[in-house]
């Protein structure tokens, strides 16, 4: 019988972190029992209102993109410096590491800086862990429709994102199995339009070619792909109750991390939530991708549990009546170990 799961230890593979600012060089630590390099860093000032700031190793430590906005890719080499054996290094910039605020970042492991794939039409850089299910693309876009780019796993994404980067006011596409998509950087409910397709080598680009965010000729794009492994990650859909006992989500492991958008009812805003902030059941602290505001810790609105997540309250953000919610989470501990051995709630 097949292992309940291949990743004992998820902290090899994707933790949370958070700190205090200095206004100074400052080495970040991860706190997991063994050393994670990190790939792929998603920070946020959770004290003030700044950009959430995204970097990875495919486009260099100093290369920021921010997923509340649809701003093309920035440069600065003093907001996060490198990317280290068991952490990160910051700047000074008050973006990640102002003196007095409060920070958090969640940390992806990929395969290293990454190296050439030509398993598509479109010769790509990719980084790709294939025990983890992820891996970071960098391609430059041909104008041609349904071209497809090789992503390095070892089976067909369950989940990517993808991000023009060389041009402003261009979303965050996501695609959850390729039949939906919806924009990180907006409030906006899913869509079923210009979707792209994934195959157990390749993803392939929209239809239509000429929108920017697809595949514009001589435009760079960067693309954030996961499969979805037992015991580690899970992409789906619950619909809300409208009560204060909220729908339980079964994912198979204790989160980490969980990210919730209502897709089908209104213009709302994502939710991100991870165990390094709420530490205790039940929790509130949350922040907002598409946003730059400062973390909301008001109510006691979720908990962790072993093998999923519980919602409290009915509020729209997350638990209104019928409406359906697309989830994504990673583990801090699976259900279930290789061994067949159960964990515990928190």
């Amino acid at each position: 019988m097949a292992a309940y799961t291949t990743i004992d230890n998820p902290e090899l593979y994707f933790q949370a972190k958070t700190w205090s600012g200095n206004s100074s060089t400052q080495a970040i630590t991860l706190d997991g029992d063994e050393n994670m390099q990190p790939d792929f860093v998603w920070g946020k000032q959770r004290s003030g209102t700044q950009n959430h700031q995204l970097c990875d190793v495919v486009r260099g430590a100093n290369k920021i993109l921010m997923s509340n906005n649809g701003d093309n890719e920035l440069g600065d080499s003093d907001i996060l410096n490198s990317f280290d054996s068991n952490g990160f290094t910051l700047g000074y910039q008050d973006q990640l590491n102002d003196t007095g605020a409060t920070y958090v970042a969640w940390c992806w492991k990929a395969g290293g800086s990454g190296s050439s794939n030509s398993e598509g039409d479109i010769t790509a850089t990719v980084s790709a862990s294939t025990t983890a299910g992820f891996s970071l693309i960098k391609f430059q876009g041909n104008g041609s429709t349904s071209q497809s780019v090789g992503h390095g796993l070892n089976g067909t994404p369950a989940f990517w994102m993808i991000k023009n980067l060389t041009d402003d006011d261009t979303d965050f596409t996501m695609y959850w199995k390729g039949t939906d998509r919806i924009k990180l950087n907006t409030q906006e409910v899913m869509e079923q339009n210009y979707l792209m397709s994934a195959s157990s080598t390749t993803i392939t680009t929209p239809s239509e070619a000429g929108a920017t965010w697809g595949n514009t000729a001589s435009k760079d794009y960067m693309v954030w792909v996961w499969q979805e492994l037992q015991g580690f990650s899970k992409f789906g859909k619950y619909v809300g109750n409208g009560n204060a006992d909220g729908p339980f989500v079964y994912t198979g492991f204790r989160p980490a991390m969980v990210i919730v958008k209502n897709f089908s009812a209104g213009s709302t805003d994502w939710i991100i939530t991870d165990n390094k902030r709420g530490a205790f059941n039940p929790a509130g602290e949350r922040l907002y991708p598409n946003l730059n505001n400062a973390e909301d810790a008001s109510g006691d609105y979720f908990n962790y549990l072993s093998n999923g997540f519980k919602f409290n309250e009915n509020v729209n953000l997350w638990n209104t009546s019928g409406a359906t919610y697309f989830y994504m989470a990673f583990a801090e501990a699976p259900f279930v170990n290789s061994k067949g051995v159960p964990n515990n709630a928190r």
